[in-house]
């Protein structure tokens, strides 16, 4: 027996060093350039496997384990089977008691506290230095392992947090005259033609030149459908093409385009070391030290052996792992909802929001206007003003062309060529139609072309006031016509106030427009209070003026005059799309931009601050029942240490819990459609 025991224990040891070797070589081994079609594949298996494992902490935490193992082996083997190997395994017990006295000294000498890193090196130095290898073995094992899983877990939700953003092949096609030639991706230029077929993710940012295609953009929008892309579309790096085939002439690539910049992001927001685990350190940090004097306390009185016993109590320390781990899935969960998260505190922070601030112009209003009325003078139709008008402005893209363009098109009226135009910045148009001339803009471009106006407009005086804008039209040098713009209320807004409302949410907007325009706008969608004419610089002090009664703030806003409100409040939020000022310094961006995604981005606050509750719960309740089992049931440090493990494991399953509440999509199966 005594030979056969040995040879188990040594064919562990071999088994171990082995593996040992075997994960320190494939660390070592360098990536390997593939080609074209093998480059999703090699990009996916490199984010997944190799990456993590040349990290410095993998590594670490696969020598820890390591030791530990061939402690627990010879322990083990010397307790049961062959009593040499007991002795055998002091040496390898101190070697991996190594890590825990370097942490100790650092939390005690350096940082001046006592805390988790004394409860770690008490609990497992104490039963080694009272001849309890094997249990001292067993506790560094698992703690190892644990530490090791710990780290997979928050490599994998990192990189999956950060997988639809880092996508980038090798090579890609692209025209070059009448054929197609394959070139290094780092040698793409600006201009170039890149040709994307069906299975292919997109490279870069540019513009459809040719084909059509159906592409996925949920990684970077959270739009659930696809969207149909044809020539002229904007398309966007690491979106997938689903369907069909697309020339796009490139206009951003590498290091400029907008995934590319979200993954940055994303990749400072995974300074999660210091942003996420704010809330669960503070836990760990209330309950240390109470654990170290329940401890010493109990030494006197009940032994060394329980003494440490009740140092396995350690109230709330699992959270130190846990919090992590859940916020990361929640972090992962947003983003694949097209929710761009910048700090996870801020998630942590939505869930004890109680006043929603919002901007007017951009944010509750979209950028492109509605066409009112149509005042005709003269025996012109609206219809024939219209077609006049829309015919003019068909080459322009600013918001109001739009809306105009918009318009005739649900007239469905046909536009004829126009024969000369001249565009006078800031004011307006003149356009030869049909042997007709036009001028097209503001009161003030016709008065400077010597073409009157009634002066008691009082009309326009009247849609000043209610925030509207009036588009003048002449003739051949006489007034034709007036066309009435509209701010465009959003159309998910009074939905969403209605929401924060059952939420027992207090709502207000800050503008800098008029207070009549101001408030039939709060009227209108239901927001309860209101801040009209207000100056940028004192959209902050607003805020602030909030806060100090006691509100907790999320402001949304999109503009530049928003960035110093954005950074003053609680919680951020601001729209893609929205001034680059905005998306600066907002700390929390909806990617799909509109505010659609608000209500869903507060039931994962929601879920999240529920999550570490009862993760809370889970990490102090076990600690009871040690103390209690300790008292009263002369708990031993055996069963204190696997009721510790139970209690982590349990914390552990609940961090994963948001993953099976709000599934999220596998790379993978993007590849598969």
């Amino acid at each position: 027996m005594f030979i056969t025991g040995t040879m188990i224990v040594a064919g562990t040891l071999i088994s171990l060093v082995t593996m040992y070797r075997r994960n320190k070589k494939k660390s070592e081994t360098p990536l390997t350039v593939v080609h074209k079609s093998d480059v999703r594949t090699q990009q996916l298996k490199e984010m997944s496997s190799n990456s993590s494992d040349t990290s410095d902490a993998k590594q670490e935490a696969n020598h820890q384990l390591t030791i530990s193992s061939i402690a627990l082996a010879l322990s083990a083997g010397g307790s049961l089977i062959f009593l040499p190997l007991k002795i055998a395994s002091i040496p390898v017990i101190l070697l991996a008691l190594k890590q825990y006295v370097v942490r100790a000294n650092q939390a005690v000498f350096k940082d001046k506290k006592v805390g988790v890193a004394a409860i770690d090196l008490i609990g497992t130095a104490g039963p080694f230095l009272m001849g309890y290898f094997f249990i001292a073995s067993l506790a560094i094992h698992l703690s190892n392992f644990s530490r090791k899983l710990l780290i997979e877990t928050e490599d994998h939700s990192q990189k999956s947090l950060t997988n639809a953003f880092a996508l980038k092949p090798n090579f890609v096609w692209v025209q070059r005259g009448e054929v197609e030639v394959e070139i290094p991706f780092k040698t793409l230029l600006i201009g170039d033609i890149v040709v994307v077929s069906a299975g292919q993710v997109i490279p870069v940012d540019g513009t459809v030149t040719n084909g059509m295609a159906h592409v996925d953009q949920r990684a970077l929008t959270g739009e659930s459908q696809p969207v149909e892309k044809c020539v002229g579309s904007l398309v966007f790096d690491s979106t997938m093409v689903l369907e069909g085939n697309i020339n796009i002439q490139v206009e951003k690539a590498g290091e400029e385009t907008v995934a590319t910049k979200i993954g940055d992001i994303l990749n400072h927001t995974a300074d999660f070391k210091s942003q996420v685990k704010s809330r669960g350190q503070k836990i760990v940090e209330q309950g240390a030290t109470p654990t170290v004097w329940l401890s010493a306390l109990s030494l006197p009185f009940l032994g060394p052996e329980r003494a440490i016993a009740m140092l396995n109590s350690a109230f709330g320390y699992h959270m130190r792992h846990a919090a992590p781990i859940a916020v990361l899935n929640y972090l992962r969960i947003a983003s694949e909802n097209g929710i761009l998260v910048k700090d996870g505190r801020s998630l942590e922070l939505l869930s004890q929001v109680d006043t929603f601030v919002f901007d007017k112009t951009g944010t509750l209003t979209e950028e492109i206007p509605t066409v009112g009325q149509i005042a005709i003078c003269g025996e012109i139709s609206e219809n024939e003003l219209l077609t006049y008008v829309a015919a003019a402005e068909y080459k322009q893209t600013h918001p109001i062309a739009l809306a105009i363009l918009q318009e005739a098109t649900n007239r469905e009226l046909t536009l004829p060529p126009i024969d000369t135009a001249k565009y006078e910045v800031g004011y307006g148009l003149k356009v030869e139609i049909a042997d007709k001339l036009l001028h097209i803009g503001s009161g003030r471009f016709l008065a400077m072309e010597g073409i009157s106006i009634p002066s008691n407009d009082a009309k326009a005086t009247n849609y000043e006031e209610e925030g509207y804008s009036i588009l003048y039209v002449a003739i051949d040098n006489q007034l034709g016509g007036t066309i009435e713009l509209m701010p465009t209320i959003r159309s998910e807004v009074k939905r969403i106030v209605s929401e924060l409302k059952k939420r027992n949410m207090a709502t207000y907007i800050i503008s800098g427009d008029h207070e009549k325009p101001t408030q039939k706008l709060a009227q209108e969608v239901g927001i309860d209070h209101y801040f009209a004419e207000t100056l940028p610089q004192n959209k902050a002090q607003l805020i602030e003026q909030l806060q100090n009664e006691g509100r907790s703030i999320c402001f949304i806003g999109d503009g530049v005059n928003d960035s110093i409100a954005l950074k003053k409040a609680n919680v951020s939020i601001s729209l893609r799309g929205a001034s680059t000022a905005a998306t600066d310094s907002a700390s929390i961006i909806l990617m799909d931009s509109s505010l659609n995604q608000l209500i869903p981005l507060l039931e994962l606050a929601t879920s999240l601050d529920a999550n570490l509750k009862r993760g809370t719960i889970m990490t102090i309740l076990p600690g009871v029942i040690c103390v209690s089992g300790v008292l009263f049931f002369h708990f031993g440090i055996l069963a204190s240490i696997v009721l510790y493990y139970i209690s982590l494991a349990g914390s552990i399953l609940n961090a994963l819990q948001p993953l099976i509440k709000f599934p999220v999509s596998d790379n993978d199966d993007l590849e598969s459609k």
